[in-house]
């Protein structure tokens, strides 16, 4: 089966999608040769301007809300003959709705997220679930119509909260474009005998441990978690973490680590420890793959943090 790549373009009503998008099939860069299918879920005041395509070979769709379903993508593809397909997606509706309706052979190959930074702030404090849902699988976030007396740590700091994985790029008016450069230190150091982590600093210490995990092979840390046993488990063996909330109380998980240990104390589920482990990279089960193992030096029980619950901010 031939893969068809995909362009996701998110963001919400009046962020700068068609914009873009317009520009990208204006480039004769862009112009590959391939069938090119234009899904259009959205329809803000900008329209495009076909007579400008330099893509020559290419159909545009305007695609409802109930009909992003596996069914009719299969029917376009197969009306068009597709062999690449660039979308504008509708702002309000979950991300995860074109990803159950994907065909087979459909392939994620880029991802950009617009906001308009003149109203970025209010959707993220009024629908902050949403901005999470077109950040998360970001490659690039821009932010246009930005302006000089904005601050650009507010909007770093808020897309690096939920992920480090996109760039960032500051459109201003007027077409100048600046890439964030901020660098965010670890807010501990990685580099200690023993890497203290305080328990305001567990998120950050769990999404770099998964992000660049190699990195901390061999690393002696320090930090209280919450436990996690099953029968299934072999004595010595628990799992201590934190729950963690990403961007609101719908996407809180539990994220912990297995630990291995040779107390003679008996741990239960949502008991409280604090463990000091040197990190081993290697194979468990219970991760089904090779991951973060700490082996534990000293295990003792702990009093709940202040905050249990475990966030980015």
């Amino acid at each position: 089966m031939q893969e068809i790549p995909v362009y996701l373009f998110l963001g919400f009503l009046e962020a700068g999608k068609t914009k873009f998008i317009q520009e990208t099939f204006e480039d004769e860069r862009f112009d590959s040769g391939e069938r090119t299918l234009l899904l259009v879920m959205e329809e803000g005041e900008e329209e495009y301007d076909t007579s400008r395509f330099a893509v020559r070979d290419y159909a545009v769709e305007f695609v409802d809300g109930d009909e992003i379903t596996l069914d009719n993508l299969e029917r376009l593809q197969e009306k068009h003959k597709a062999e690449r397909v660039v979308v504008e997606y509708n702002g309000m509706r979950p991300l995860q709705d074109f990803f159950d309706a994907m065909p087979d052979g459909w392939a994620i190959a880029q991802v950009m997220t617009f906001f308009d930074a003149t109203t970025f702030l209010t959707y993220n404090q009024n629908m902050r679930q949403l901005v999470f849902d077109k950040v998360q699988y970001a490659d690039m976030v821009v932010f246009n119509r930005f302006r000089g007396e904005y601050e650009k740590e507010t909007y770093h700091k808020i897309v690096r909260g939920m992920t480090r994985r996109p760039g960032i790029v500051y459109e201003y008016l007027g077409g100048k474009a600046e890439y964030d450069e901020i660098v965010d230190p670890l807010p501990y150091d990685i580099n200690a005998p023993v890497i203290e982590i305080e328990d305001k600093d567990y998120a950050f210490f769990y999404r770099d441990l998964v992000e660049e995990t190699q990195k901390y092979d061999g690393k002696t840390v320090r930090f209280k978690g919450l436990v996690a046993v099953d029968k299934k488990m072999k004595q010595g063996t628990i799992v201590v973490g934190r729950h963690i909330m990403t961007c609101c109380e719908a996407d809180i998980a539990y994220s912990g680590l297995v630990c291995l240990h040779t107390s003679a104390q008996t741990f239960h589920t949502r008991d409280w420890v604090t463990v000091t482990a040197k990190i081993e990279i290697a194979y468990h089960k219970i991760y089904g793959q090779r991951g973060p193992v700490l082996k534990a030096s000293e295990i003792v029980s702990a009093a709940p943090p202040e905050q249990e619950l475990a966030t980015f901010y």
